[in-house]
């Protein structure tokens, strides 16, 4: 066990989710591939530890007690499962709702938190992602997601806490003090730019839009604000599923794909991989595992970054790190243009009479005695790393 709430999730969690790729249909044959693949594919290596299996793996019936039953598409048991992901130096998830049953009607645990946390440890069980489906019987969401994580603080075994209530009622001012260790601040994200009002899902840029405006007082080690999991890998241009028509999809283009990943790392989010990874791209592998952008997104510190300047198309934002700052320059527009700015004005420590600037997509480094100025292609974004002296 970590001797604190905070050891446990120091710094955002990184790994896999089954939704975004296989949704209702996934199956224990998927979650072996999964996880052979995050070893296969250099994942693990670069710090995608956590395999989380969503909605779905549970049968349509608890046992005589409510205990909750894996379907005939898991036919070892989660147990087993467990023992797969382990074998391959990864951890495992599972999920349920804070409601009588999830979001794809399946049972879930509101009322048998205590039961169902036993399970999940004696099944051996490293993550709990916590969904918001289902009848609530008049309880509200504090109330609902203290219960879990007094369950889950009370077994013995560590397991990370996701809280899924998509935002609803700002989880970031109360998620640390149920025990959650990230929590959702959003709606679900789908694998657009933007969407339009009548469709379902934030598209990235909305997200964006919404973790500008979010207080990030809390956010830190050991609790995280979550702009939900990656899309990069899923939507139809790369003929994977997706919880929703393909009809209403629109593929991610590399420089939206690219803005996507930087950004979630200068959130200092966590980053659930939701693709097929066994037929993940060379450009969204690599994507995935840039060990620059990694090292902003798991710097010690944890500090969510945050919008510095919004001039229409142009947006400089920022992220104070361990040993300087994260510096990203985004262009919303149509047309390749420069984004300037100084260390003075951004989240930098100041003072010094030069800094290293090194841009995270390139590796090229360079000097200068404070101003920064990228040149940026269309829905892309620039990310350097500076450091004073």
């Amino acid at each position: 066990m970590t001797d604190s709430h905070d050891d446990l999730a120091a710094t955002p969690p990184l790994g896999w989710n089954s939704w975004n790729a296989f949704s209702c249909e996934v199956t224990e044959a998927d979650i072996h591939a999964a996880a052979d693949a995050l070893v296969d594919t250099g994942l693990r290596e670069a710090g995608y530890e956590y395999v989380v299996v969503d909605d779905c793996w549970m049968a349509g019936e608890t046992d005589s007690e409510g205990r909750l039953l894996p379907s005939a598409d898991f036919p070892n048991g989660m147990a087993a499962l467990a023992d797969y992901v382990h074998e391959r130096g990864l951890k495992f998830g599972l999920y349920t709702s804070a409601g009588s049953h999830t979001c794809q009607g399946y049972p879930a645990s509101l009322g048998r938190e205590e039961l169902h946390a036993k399970q999940f440890a004696d099944w051996g069980v490293d993550y709990l992602k916590y969904d918001n489906c289902g009848d609530h019987r008049g309880r509200d969401a504090i109330d609902r997601y203290a219960a879990m994580g007094d369950a889950l603080a009370a077994v013995n075994r560590d397991i990370v806490y996701s809280i899924c209530e998509w935002g609803e009622h700002e989880p970031w001012r109360w998620g640390r003090n149920v025990g959650g260790h990230l929590w959702r601040a959003t709606d679900d994200l789908v694998a657009k730019w933007r969407a339009d009002r009548d469709e379902f899902g934030l598209g990235i840029a909305d997200v964006l839009d919404r973790m500008a405006a979010i207080d990030a007082a809390a956010h830190g080690p050991g609790g995280w604000n979550d702009p939900d999991m990656l899309q990069i890998g899923t939507g139809p241009e790369s003929g994977q599923s997706q919880h929703e028509p393909v009809d209403v999809q629109r593929p991610l283009t590399e420089a939206e794909r690219r803005s996507h990943f930087a950004f979630w790392c200068l959130l200092a989010a966590p980053l659930m991989i939701g693709a097929d990874l066994t037929s993940l791209s060379d450009f969204d592998r690599e994507l995935l595992t840039n060990e620059r952008l990694l090292a902003i997104d798991q710097d010690p510190l944890g500090v969510q970054g945050t919008p510095d300047r919004c001039d229409g198309d142009a947006e400089v934002w920022s992220k104070r790190l361990a040993d300087g700052g994260a510096v990203a320059f985004h262009n919303l527009g149509d047309a390749k243009r420069e984004i300037s700015t100084h260390v003075s004005a951004v989240d930098v420590p100041g003072g010094a009479d030069h800094y290293r600037v090194c841009d995270c997509w390139t590796s090229n480094e360079w000097e200068t005695g404070g101003s920064l100025a990228m040149t940026v292609e269309p829905r892309d974004t620039a990310i350097v790393r500076v450091t004073p002296g």
